[in-house]
């Protein structure tokens, strides 16, 4: 059955970034994003209602990947490593299966800069090299053509449209669930 037992968090880099640890002191800069309405337009979540509740955010993050749980990474450039500007990160994983669920956010300063591209490509190629992932796979709200585009962009293809799946802040919504299977399994 596939496992996430790591040692040590893994720190991963591209040319520009580094994937790294969420602290404590991200708090802040995790805070401003989920409290942004650009950012969150389309990820269908609770906004924090204060700094308190991303600081158990971010313990949950670190106690998933202690227990094996979940990998989640903050987004930093490399000339500033200690500045969040984004995350990524496999959730929901589905260990009998070898399925995890990639989720990512980014700074509105950062958009359109191809750093969720790098990123993506670097958290996928660790899932299917060293997580041994047979499938990721992601959920995106059905208005967001730009996480559409980026997922399309890395090979994910369409699996799903799931109409009225979930119930957000008075209304039942629709999910498109895309995959990636790896191709060395």
């Amino acid at each position: 059955m596939l496992a996430l037992n790591f040692t040590k968090f893994p720190v991963l880099e591209t040319e520009r970034l580094v994937l790294r640890e969420h602290h404590l002191s991200d708090a802040e800069a995790l805070y401003a994003m989920r409290t942004n309405e650009d950012i969150m337009q389309y990820i269908d979540r609770e906004r924090p209602e204060d700094i308190f509740e991303i600081k158990d955010f971010i313990s949950r993050f670190r106690n998933g990947f202690e227990i094996g749980e979940n990998l989640a990474w903050v987004i930093a450039l490399k000339e500033n490593p200690k500045q969040m500007i984004g995350s990524v990160g496999f959730w929901r994983t589905d260990f009998a299966n070898h399925r995890a669920e990639i989720g990512y956010m980014l700074h509105p300063d950062y958009w359109r800069k191809g750093i969720i591209s790098e990123a993506l490509s670097r958290s996928i190629a660790f899932g299917f090299e060293e997580v041994n992932l047979h499938t990721i796979c992601a959920y995106i709200n059905v208005a967001n053509d730009a996480s559409r585009q980026m997922l399309i962009k890395h090979g994910f293809v369409k699996e799903a449209l799931f109409k009225q799946n979930y119930y957000f802040r008075g209304k039942f919504l629709d999910s498109e669930i895309y995959g990636l299977i790896n191709p060395n399994h």
